[in-house]
């Protein structure tokens, strides 16, 4: 399975805001595009996509960015993948012919797993993770 290139930034840009989350001050677009490598307007897309979804609210003005629209703890994997690509392993086509239901089965209990397990990490799972790797480096 691929995983699209704007749900992974997505998920690293979360991190990153969850990461400055108890300091209670926005983070700026310019800011988190340098810090995750994410080019400006595509990050400014992806955050109005975020902010749509509840996830991320902005402050305007000279002090202005973006924080986290609830704790770090409130926030799923799930959450992330609902608010950028939609359904979880939407299953779409035909499940016809001999075999199909079986494989339609199969795909939805592969399906339900992975929501389980997406619903269950949390962004600050996630950030935690990736500020211990980054520590060691």
């Amino acid at each position: 399975m691929k995983i699209p290139v704007k749900l992974d930034y997505s998920c690293r840009i979360l991190s990153e805001l969850a990461r400055h989350y108890d300091g209670g001050e926005p983070v700026r677009i310019d800011d988190l595009a340098q810090v995750e490598s994410v080019p400006a307007n595509f990050l400014a897309q992806i955050l109005g996509e975020l902010k749509n979804a509840k996830l991320v609210v902005s402050r305007r003005g000279v002090q202005g960015g973006f924080l986290l629209a609830r704790a770090p703890d409130q926030i799923t994997l799930f959450d992330i993948v609902q608010a950028i690509e939609g359904d979880l392993m939407e299953l779409s086509g035909n499940f016809d012919g001999k075999s199909g239901r079986k494989m339609k089965q199969i795909w939805n209990d592969i399906r339900a797993a992975a929501v389980t397990r997406a619903r269950a990490y949390t962004l600050e799972a996630m950030a935690a993770k990736v500020e211990v790797e980054m520590y060691y480096i």
